[in-house]
């Protein structure tokens, strides 16, 4: 197997691989230490049956450049392949501002051909290849050198086996005429919004026990500190305080450095320097927030009269086009979904794209009499009123 240390050979690699309709991608990398990801390998492979296309490329390497990869990246006329991408192409986007185009994620892709919500990979190459996939590299230190022959057959193997299950999927899709589902599908993966945290929003993914808008201004504060912070110095955010330690001191809201210091949760490391001097002046600009600047959390769905009976007649019906299409109902619509559409809500995923075909519009004619289910047998049916 091929691992490539030098900018020349990596362009050598990549200008072969422009010359192909695919290539596949993965990556190694490490996050424990770190906020942003370290890259630690990346897999490629051309279109064949064996190793010979296949290469390692070490990003660790002293004085290589990724940069002909990135260009292979942005050639519309290969497609790049990879398996659950979402954590690959933050890594390419928050590095050189690229995200591979055309992209297939086989991920998606077997999702939408009947392989159940979020199939792994190991399944797909059992399912589809007809292959193992020895695991037993799974937990290693990627950006340790050398790397042993157990990591690489490792490694290779997320880009070989790719190639067959890419295959598959490509004609199935094709198949059935799903692809346009697959494209709605990785619209929200190709849009470099999606691996952007802007600090300012970061107290969204805080759970507390209130929506008290004084609250949650402290909460944003807090929260928007420590992104700010472990963003610049590149320190896991949980590194500098944690979640339930931010959610106490926004009950708390110290004053002084004294104060600080009563917080039960809150890390050694966050009582004293710049962590401490953040925390108490992101409390008080919490504190000093304006009633008109507070967050407003989304209440729209408290106030929903869901009919609860609709609601298990929709249930029904998606189980019913789960069963008749092999897509994963979760893919289709979710329980919020569903007690929306059943409260009168129309805004909704479920009655939008590829999904209104499949579930949305019968959906909408159960809500308003025009169908009703009937069972045949073990199936259920949809019936004309």
């Amino acid at each position: 197997m091929k691992t490539i240390s030098t900018t020349a050979d990596l362009a050598a690699f990549c200008a072969e691989a422009a010359t192909h309709p695919y290539v596949t991608v993965d990556t190694e990398f490490l996050r424990e230490r770190t906020y942003y990801s370290k890259l630690c390998l990346v897999q490629l492979a051309m279109p064949g049956s064996d190793d010979s296309g296949a290469v390692l490329v070490d990003p660790l390497a002293q004085g290589i450049s990724l940069d002909p990869l990135y260009a292979l990246y942005r050639d519309t006329g290969v497609v790049k392949v990879f398996h659950a991408a979402r954590q690959d192409l933050e890594i390419f986007c928050v590095d050189a501002d690229v995200i591979p185009a055309p992209l297939f994620d086989t991920q998606v892709a077997a999702m939408v051909c009947g392989f159940g919500d979020q199939v792994g990979y190991e399944t797909l190459v059992r399912k589809i290849a007809r292959e193992g996939v020895d695991k037993s590299s799974r937990f290693t230190d990627w950006s340790r050198r050398p790397l042993s022959d157990a990591q690489k057959t490792y490694a290779l193997a997320d880009v070989t086996h790719l190639r067959q299950i890419y295959e598959f999927l490509r004609d199935k899709l094709e198949e059935t005429g799903r692809a346009r589902w697959v494209a709605e599908e990785l619209e929200i993966l190709t849009n470099p919004d999606t691996y952007v945290t802007a600090p300012r929003d970061a107290w969204k993914r805080v759970k507390t026990r209130t929506n008290s808008p004084k609250f949650l201004a402290i909460v944003r504060e807090l929260a928007a500190f420590r992104e700010a912070y472990a963003q610049e110095r590149n320190v896991p955010r949980n590194r500098v305080f944690k979640d339930d330690a931010l959610v106490e001191l926004a009950s708390l809201k110290p004053k002084t450095h004294e104060e600080l210091g009563r917080a039960r949760l809150l890390l050694r490391e966050g009582r004293k320097g710049p962590v401490a001097d953040g925390i108490l002046a992101a409390i008080a600009a919490g504190v000093a927030c304006q009633p008109e600047d507070m967050p407003k959390p989304d209440r729209s769905r408290d106030k929903l009269q869901v009919n609860p009976a609709l609601a298990d007649l929709l249930r029904v019906l998606l189980k019913a086009k789960t069963e008749s299409t092999g897509v994963a109902a979760k893919l289709i619509a979710s329980a919020a979904d569903l007690d929306g559409i059943s409260a009168g809500l129309r805004d909704v995923p479920a009655l939008k794209g590829w999904r209104r075909d499949v579930f949305g519009e019968d959906a909408l004619r159960l809500c308003d009499g025009k169908i009703a289910l009937t069972t045949n047998g073990n199936d259920v049916a949809v019936v004309e009123v």
